[in-house]
């Protein structure tokens, strides 16, 4: 489906927006007054201070900053911070790696807190009926499940959404029209002046920014799910759940204001709103929300991570496509990493409320980062550049007031999401440089004047054949070169001879879904350069690619693959195909600098979890050949090395 078609807005689109755009943002409102109020005496200057800061939070980060502006920035209809990165790199340097890998890293630590939160906010809906009850085997079990499923894919469940996702808005935002009804005089906090008291005049205020930044910390998931729902569709059907979203907390906030000198107890406000009748259908109604909330991030979390495989951030990982859902793809990596963490995060926080404390500290790092990719885009689109200030000006304003508020909660948990954060983040860099450093120190030789050697040898026929058809992977972007080791190995370790001889090189395009190739004929019938042109969100299957590139040249009669074997060829049989890769190695005869030394260790630990180059680039492990090389990238120089003279004043003679 194109871009095109898949933006058209439609009832289908806008359920389908619903369904898988909005649950992180959605379920918000299960903990985030909570989070504000909890353990304060509630006051008319904390409760209505706190709507008006939701209000204008979810107005300026969520509707302005991404609904109007971010989603502007789509890459051939696909958004995220990675795919926004990959807009934008070529205009403005390599210095906008740091936000894309800072950005994308804590991104995925967050998505660490976000399905325990959800679910035990959700599932903590039963302490009504049982104060004592333990929640937490009720949390993990649901986590469990909905890992597990993910290796099955989730098209099927993919259908229920929509239709679940639209029941809990209308629920969230009957029962808080509901509520509001008692008290409507809280709309009054719509005024922003209600949010500037609580900061200025509430002891305190400005830290309790902190739990206000969770009503909007689905925001950037928003902005990644553009390539599955479409821009329209989402800004469309984000029209009803704001509506939705403030009804809900409104009604909280009428609920706190008649209970003003109090404080909350364990009870969320949330639940608190809901006519007991109705009490345990809001609670599997809130699971089941929380459940696909989850489910969005942790699909999230597979395209992040297949982006970022593309973009050389992250070492390649196994990826499985379970069904033909376009874009649907299955990390199992990711998927049990975050299982574990999830079930860590549960273990060790028990409650939803101590999750609140490492919950959205990470977020507000990627959407500094976000901010800084969106000013580049700005400038991309040569905006009004006072325009541009303004607008990029406003949002680091925001967005650093709310981290630094975010800082309080680093003692009291923040500090496990940061922490990953930052292991997440050394892996991307350990891995992006790692790649750099190596590909720097590729020796590159002329193809064009190997051309004549190349064609010798393969009509030598003392030189035993190796193979009908031999093929190379090669990082050469055109061409006229290729990759000395690449020659060494034809020519000099254990010559190889083939009757035609095939460079492949893989480039990875900016856009998500392209898929081209070009082939240039240096010699007919003896030497041929595939280029590959690939979306980063295509698989590379090399070997599935490659048999259509060469079946289609065969069919405009470029070139023969018949086996010259006599006994064969009668019969049309086609001659065999042999890949060659290389196994690099760190050779001992290295003078590295000390960066040198620590990014290479790095590089070459994160390899013992990387897929093999084999099985990232899909070919058949019958026809390949892997030969280790060992990678040299600073030379020893010549030893100072002393001779000895000899003993022996002749040379022995053999015996008679």
């Amino acid at each position: 489906m194109s871009s095109s078609s898949i933006n058209k807005v439609s009832p289908q689109g806008l359920l389908i927006a619903i369904g898988i755009v909005f649950g992180d943002i959605g379920t918000s409102p299960l903990y985030v007054l909570a989070a504000v109020v909890r353990g304060h005496q509630l006051t008319e200057t904390l409760v209505l201070g706190t709507l008006s800061c939701i209000f204008w939070t979810l107005t300026i980060q969520t509707t302005i900053k991404y609904v109007l502006i971010t989603l502007q920035a789509d890459n051939k209809g696909e958004g995220g911070i990675f795919s926004l990165y990959a807009l934008v790199h070529r205009f403005s340097g390599r210095w906008l790696l740091i936000p894309a890998i800072v950005g994308g890293a804590f991104l995925l630590a967050d998505g660490l807190i976000t399905p325990p939160i959800s679910v035990s906010s959700a599932i903590e809906g039963l302490l009504i009926f049982d104060p004592k009850l333990e929640t937490e085997p009720i949390v993990i079990g649901i986590l469990i499940g909905l890992f597990v499923i993910q290796q099955f894919g989730t098209q099927l469940l993919g259908k229920l959404f929509g239709p679940v996702m639209l029941v809990w808005f209308t629920f969230i935002g009957f029962i808080g029209f509901l509520a509001l009804l008692a008290h409507p005089s809280v709309l009054l906090a719509l005024n922003p002046l209600y949010a500037f008291r609580l900061l200025t005049q509430y002891p305190g205020g400005f830290w309790l920014l902190g739990g206000v930044f969770l009503c909007t910390t689905g925001a950037e998931a928003l902005y990644s799910d553009m390539g599955h729902c479409g821009r329209d569709n989402i800004r469309v059907s984000w029209i009803y759940v704001k509506l939705t979203l403030l009804l809900s907390y409104a009604g909280q906030t009428a609920y706190l204001m008649n209970h003003l000198g109090k404080q909350v107890g364990e009870t969320s406000p949330f639940y608190s709103i809901v006519p007991a009748p109705l009490t345990i259908f809001s609670i599997i109604l809130a699971t089941l929300a929380t459940i696909i909330a989850s489910q969005a991030l942790i699909s999230g979390a597979f395209t992040l991570v297949g982006e970022a495989m593309r973009l050389n951030f992250w070492p390649r990982q196994r990826v499985a496509y379970p069904s033909d859902e376009r874009g649907q793809l299955y990390v199992p990596f990711v998927n049990w990493g975050l299982m574990i963490g999830c079930i860590l995060i549960v273990l060790h926080f028990k409650e939803s409320k101590n999750m609140e404390a490492a919950y959205g500290l990470a977020v507000t790092l990627t959407m500094l980062m976000s901010t800084v990719l969106i000013n580049a885009y700005l400038r991309m689109k040569q905006t009004n550049p006072i325009l541009s200030t303004l607008i990029t000006a406003l949002f680091l304003v925001v967005e650093t007031t709310f981290l630094i508020a975010n800082m309080v909660k680093v003692e009291e948990g923040g500090w496990i999401s940061i922490t990953l954060g930052l292991l997440l983040m050394g892996m991307m860099v350990f891995w992006y440089q790692g790649e750099t450093i190596t590909h720097e120190f590729i020796h590159y030789d002329t193809l064009p004047g190997n051309l004549p050697v190349l064609k010798t040898l393969s009509n030598d026929l003392s030189v035993p054949k190796f193979a009908t058809h031999l093929v190379y992977l090669t990082s050469a972007d055109d061409y006229q070169k290729i990759e000395a080791e690449t020659l060494f190995s034809i020519l000099n370790r254990a010559p190889k001879r083939a009757d035609i001889y095939w460079f492949i090189h893989l480039c990875v395009q900016d856009e998500p879904y392209g898929m081209r190739y070009k082939v240039d004929t240096l010699a007919a019938e003896d030497v041929y350069f595939v280029t590959f042109y690939l979306g980063f969100r295509v698989e590379p299957r090399l070997n599935f690619l490659f048999r259509q590139v060469v079946l289609d040249m065969v069919a405009d009669k470029e070139v023969t693959i018949d086996t010259p074997y006599r006994s064969l060829n009668v019969h049309r049989i086609a001659g065999d195909f042999r890949f060659v890769l290389f196994k690099r190695f760190l050779s001992y005869d290295n003078e590295l600098s000390t960066y040198q030394k620590l990014i290479m260790r790095g590089y070459l630990l994160l390899k013992r979890i990387a897929l093999s180059t084999k099985e990232s680039y899909g070919l058949d492990t019958s026809n390949v050949v892997t030969e280790a090389v060992p990678l040299v990238l600073s030379p020893i120089k010549r030893l100072d090395l002393e001779r000895l003279p000899s003993e022996l004043s002749h040379p022995f003679s053999p015996p008679a």
